[in-house]
């Protein structure tokens, strides 16, 4: 088996559109949730989100941004980040590339504005590239185009594991040997009436913290209500170890994991043994004991079933190192991305184990007693050295994926 490099991170979010911006942001205990106005605030029982501060007319001439929904927007500047980080030329083997993104909702921007449109409105008048712009393969197709890759190119929507699914996949057929290099990760935009009310309906979107809407969402605590959605997306080049070391790039981290488990009991409550399975695959393809993880990026929701559950999951697979893991959940500043959270939330443990810095969990005054782990409280942690890491993305549906990156510093 190779191993696998990762070489160029890109991201959009509610935190900054570029890596630097937000790991500075989520260091900082800042927060991207905010109240929503207009039709979203008079309509939502809880009219909060973490909305990225994007404009893709500044990103993209006219005519091509016809073609763009806001999910492809994302994908592409993040895409750009990456590719200009790595430094790498895909056109010396486009048929060694491939293009591996998860997304859940997809393009919902165009579909809920055309429906509006349809039904709304009563109009017949639909954008000619609807069905370019809404489909779920659309941000990939983008990027195959903008970089000439002619290798797989895959679309995964496994809800909120989409894009760890996404890297994992890239990750394997590298280590295989079925190709040199991958753009892998996630894109979602999912803040428009319709999915933001779908949502809603659930009941699951965290009740508005009066005080401050900005810390509306508290994993672990014992007053958490819910999650708040987000938008955004985060991209990875990856490649084959050698291949990189010969060109000159430099290797961020080793994506050295990666455990995928069907959760069955139920479709939307996540189980203990679930979540314990994907986690120890993790480790078992990453060939590393549990004291090797110091940092788990856990998916964290802040809703009531999720946190406690993962919460006894991470205890259950780490034993009595469990009481030496740092965990924290990003989510409190970011929110939920769905099918983007899992790169993300990646994007943000490789910033962390390469600054020797670990991101607080925001708003964790009162720990629930079921979450009895160290949660990183408020304060970002640094440390001495991080020598790996674990991100868990557990989903709707029942598909939970979860990575493991090794440092590659010493």
């Amino acid at each position: 088996m190779k191993r696998v490099a990762i070489t160029g991170i890109g991201v959009v979010t509610p935190l900054g559109n570029d890596s630097a911006t937000f790991f500075n942001n989520l260091i900082a205990g800042k927060s991207g949730i905010r109240m929503l106005e207009g039709e979203l605030a008079r309509r939502l029982t809880s009219p909060i989100a973490a909305v990225a501060d994007f404009d893709g007319a500044a990103q993209f001439p006219a005519p091509r941004l016809r073609m763009l929904d806001r999910v492809s927007q994302f994908a592409l500047c993040a895409a750009r980040q990456a590719v200009a980080q790595s430094g790498i030329d895909f056109s010396r083997a486009p048929d060694a590339a491939g293009v591996f993104i998860g997304t859940g909702l997809a393009g919902s921007q165009t579909t809920d504005e055309g429906y509006s449109t349809l039904y709304g409105e009563q109009s017949d008048r639909i954008k000619p590239f609807s069905v370019l712009m809404a489909m779920h393969n659309a941000a990939a197709a983008w990027l195959a185009l903008e970089y000439g890759l002619e290798g797989p190119n895959l679309t995964y929507s496994t809800a909120c594991s989409s894009s760890s699914v996404a890297i994992g996949e890239a990750g394997r057929r590298i280590a295989n040997g079925e190709m040199s290099a991958a753009l892998a990760g996630g894109s979602e935009a999912c803040l428009t009436l319709g999915a933001l009310k779908a949502w809603d309906a659930m009941r699951t979107v965290a009740a508005v913290d009066r005080e401050n809407p900005a810390a509306s969402c508290k994993p672990f605590s014992a007053n958490r209500s819910g999650l708040v959605l987000g938008e955004g997306a985060a991209i990875f080049v990856l490649e084959e170890w050698d291949s990189a070391r010969e060109r000159g790039a430099q290797c961020l981290a080793e994506l050295a994991g990666y455990g995928l488990s069907t959760d069955i009991a139920h479709l939307t409550h996540p189980s203990v043994a679930g979540q314990s399975r994907a986690m120890l695959r993790a480790l078992q393809n990453a060939g590393m004991d549990v004291d090797e993880i110091d940092y788990v990026n856990a998916h964290g929701t802040g809703t009531q079933a999720n946190d406690a559950v993962e919460s006894a999951a991470i205890r259950s697979v780490f034993g009595s190192h469990a009481d030496r893991l740092a965990v924290s959940s990003t989510k409190s500043m970011h929110g939920h991305l769905l099918g983007a959270a899992g790169a993300l939330e990646l994007a943000a443990s490789v910033m962390a184990m390469r600054a020797a810095t670990l991101p607080p969990t925001m708003h964790l005054e009162v720990r629930d007693p079921q979450c009895d782990l160290d949660y990183i409280p408020l304060v970002a942690r640094p440390v001495t050295r991080v020598g790996a890491v674990m991100s868990n993305s557990f989903a709707f549906g029942g598909t939970d994926a979860v990575l493991v990156a090794r440092n590659v510093d010493g």
